[in-house]
């Protein structure tokens, strides 16, 4: 009989599809818009998540993992070990191209991966996401480009920024490329869609009240009907 998780204690069956995001109350949020009548799947350790039925009639998880690469694999994990099949990373990122502004939808063809989980994992600077989930993304997104996972929020100074830029990065955030790298080792299909709720790489102009609210929403319905198109 396998192990029983650790951290993610289901109280409600897990969908083989599942929205993942850092934040529980943007998982909150999500499973009233998205999922029929949803039932909590995990409340332990604060990683709330949510089951039930979407618009296609079928099981949908939306799962909070945490903030940062560690959180974001230990939770990918265990989704796993419950019988996960794909997944879409949705949240919120640190603008590097003057291009992309407050609220657009940013999909990942490519994470660097700047962090130590996804180093520790598979030792890999580049890591891809599903190549068919990213391209239903892509339909939806404002801007289609690689996006650097890192293990800081708070930055100092301009020298690891200047690099990622460099790299032809656009955005970053903390936790795609830990989970890019657990799906590349279990096999399961994973892609990342993210709402820009910051300016100048989190050094500016921050997305907030009603606007934050709207992203919120384009991004969980964006990520469904990718799921739900698969």
């Amino acid at each position: 009989m396998p192990a029983q998780p650790r951290h993610v204690h289901p109280t409600a069956p897990l969908a083989p599809r599942a929205l993942l995001t850092g934040d529980p109350g943007r998982a909150l949020t999500l499973a009233q818009l998205l999922i029929r009548e949803p039932k909590m799947f995990n409340h332990n350790r604060g990683l709330w998540g949510y089951s039930g039925p979407a618009s296609d009639g079928e099981l949908l998880t939306i799962m909070s993992h945490g903030i940062g690469g560690p959180s974001a694999a230990i939770v990918l994990e265990e989704l796993c070990d419950l019988g996960l099949e794909r997944a879409v990373r949705i949240g919120s990122c640190g603008a590097l191209s003057p291009e992309l502004k407050l609220g657009d939808l940013v999909c990942a063809s490519e994470v660097i991966g700047a962090d130590g989980t996804s180093k520790a994992l598979v030792g890999e600077s580049k890591l891809t996401p599903d190549l068919q989930l990213t391209a239903l993304l892509t339909e939806a997104a404002d801007h289609a480009g690689p996006i650097v996972s890192a293990d800081l929020f708070y930055e100092r100074g301009e020298q690891r920024v200047e690099s990622w830029r460099g790299l032809g990065a656009i955005a970053v955030e903390m936790e795609a490329a830990a989970l890019l790298a657990v799906a590349q080792l279990r096999s399961v299909q994973i892609a990342v869609m993210l709402i820009v709720s910051d300016a100048s790489a989190g050094a500016g102009e921050r997305l907030e009240g009603i606007a934050l609210e709207r992203a919120t929403e384009r991004l969980g319905q964006a990520g469904s009907a990718a799921l739900l198109a698969e």
